[in-house]
């Protein structure tokens, strides 16, 4: 929207993207909502930093509070505003203006405040904050103490120092207002603290009242003294810092935004108890490390089972017996490096290009009785899910296979694997250059075992298809498509 409709520079564009990214804050403070309002391109209207009072204005982005009701029902982006004259004032003369009387929006009466939104020297944009005052707010030391951060906020806003640059709170266990606020002034003295955060401290141990305490008093009597720093980084360096403060089984995490309009220093901190966050965390990376572990033994266990097999092999005196037990141990294997793979693995899909070439050396070396088959493969498989790639595995190993046994007869050739991957569905293409198919060739009644295997496993577990036909100079072609979920 901002380069289909705005002059607006790709800097510029940056900057409302990071003021979006955070503006939340300011949204929950104000108990208001948020409208991200920009000029409009237009050959007869104003450019930036506004000349008449007929500039357009395009509404970009909206965020609503979580702290109060919200003045919009509908979703304002995309809607064209002119003649607001809050908004003009503050596009023209480059300050905060606010509304005289309430408008009224559906039966609702919304008070408008305008703030500019400054990139160096320039005003880029407007942002209306709209406050719904169909049910009046009593006023409290919590209101008073979020409306004046508010208002620290905006006026940051219109000087330019807000948002800050590379920091803004992007993360979905960041705190919000709601989670917990106390406000600190330039000292690091406690001014104010909200019920929530006043809770934050009692689970970690604090018995006493925060409010009006050295917040550095409070985390020495907590045995936390590497978290007070944090505090000072946020002023010194005029940008947020994260911290987790911990004692025991409780985790809180704060976050130290400096506030320095005009003169004014202070600094609000964000708590969130994520006591309960970490200990599912925990659960998870515990759970994620049994399941690596239980791919690690099965892989064990294959290689223990592919071991037997062979001892049975050497032992066995009729060809024909020895042949089918060769043929398991080679799709043990194929199994087993899945669930090497897997073992390896910090989720639950693996990268199925390593293990496609791993079963291709392999098959090829078991599978080959004269001079060894040349091999490549083209494209890329990507990360697939585990319930897809131990099928896969032993399907392409059948078709290597295939094309080793039946193509060449021990003699030279070459085998190509070409991948293509879209967003929705996998398409592999095994292609030989040996001897082709038997004039009356047919997949599904095909006595080899290998292909009942293969066929059964594409249609059956994979729900994909399967279709070998004469490659195009000489030699065969297996085509396998096979779909792949949207996650």
């Amino acid at each position: 929207m901002l380069r289909a409709s705005t002059d607006l520079s790709d800097d510029d564009i940056d900057h409302l993207h990071a003021l979006v990214a955070d503006w939340a804050l300011l949204a929950d403070l104000s108990f208001a909502d948020l409208l991200l309002l920009v000029p409009v391109r237009s050959g007869s209207a104003s450019g930036r930093g506004g000349q008449t009072s007929g500039t357009e204005f395009l509404v970009v982005a909206q965020v609503r509070p979580t702290t109060g009701p919200t003045a919009y029902h509908n979703d304002e982006v995309g809607s064209v505003v002119i003649n607001r004259w809050v908004v003009q004032n503050a596009w023209r003369e480059h300050r905060i203006a606010r509304e005289g009387e309430p408008e009224w929006d559906g039966g609702v009466p919304v008070r408008t405040e305008a703030i500019p939104v400054r990139r160096g020297d320039e005003v880029i944009a407007v942002l209306a904050r709209d406050t719904n005052l169909v049910n009046p707010r009593t006023p409290s030391d919590l209101e008073s103490s979020y409306l004046q951060g508010a208002n620290n906020l905006a006026l940051m806003i219109a000087e330019g120092a807000f948002p800050f640059r590379g920091s803004s709170a992007e993360l979905p266990e960041s705190p919000r207002v709601g989670d917990g606020m106390m406000r600190l002034d330039g000292a690091g003295k406690v001014v104010f603290a909200s019920p929530n955060a006043l809770s934050a401290y009692r689970r970690l141990g604090y018995t006493g009242n925060v409010t009006g305490e050295d917040l550095r008093t409070v985390h020495r009597a907590l045995n936390l003294p590497a978290t007070t720093p944090a505090v000072w980084h946020a002023i010194g360096r005029r940008r947020p810092v994260e911290v987790e403060a911990g004692v025991g089984s409780t985790v809180v995490l704060l976050r130290a935004i400096p506030l320095f309009p005009g003169a004014t220093r202070e600094v609000l901190v964000l708590v969130r108890d994520v006591s309960d966050l970490r200990r599912r965390e925990a659960l998870l990376l515990s759970k994620d490390a049994t399941i690596r572990e239980i791919h690690h033994r099965v892989k064990n266990n294959l290689q223990t089972v592919a071991a037997l097999l062979r001892l049975q092999m050497r032992r066995t005196k009729v060809d024909e017996a020895r042949a089918a037990l060769r043929e398991s141990v080679r799709r043990v294997t194929s199994i087993a490096v899945v669930h090497e793979t897997l073992s390896q693995s910090l989720g639950e899909s693996v990268p199925f290009d390593e293990i496609a070439d791993q079963i291709t050396s392999v098959t090829v070396d078991l599978a080959s009785t004269g001079a060894r088959a040349n091999t490549r493969r083209s494209g890329s498989f990507g990360r697939l899910p585990g319930e897809l790639a131990t099928p896969l595995a032993l399907v392409l190993s059948e078709l290597l296979q295939n094309a080793v046994e039946h193509a060449f007869d021990g003699s030279a050739g070459s085998i190509e694997v070409r991948v293509h991957r879209s967003v929705d569905r996998l398409d592999v293409v095994v292609a030989d250059d040996g001897a082709g198919l038997p004039e009356d060739f047919q997949l599904e009644h095909s006595p080899r075992l290998g292909l009942q295997i293969v066929r059964q496993l594409v249609l059956g577990e994979m729900h994909g298809t399967i279709r070998l036909q004469a490659g195009p100079e000489r030699g065969t072609e297996a085509l396998l498509s096979i779909p792949l979920s949207e996650s």
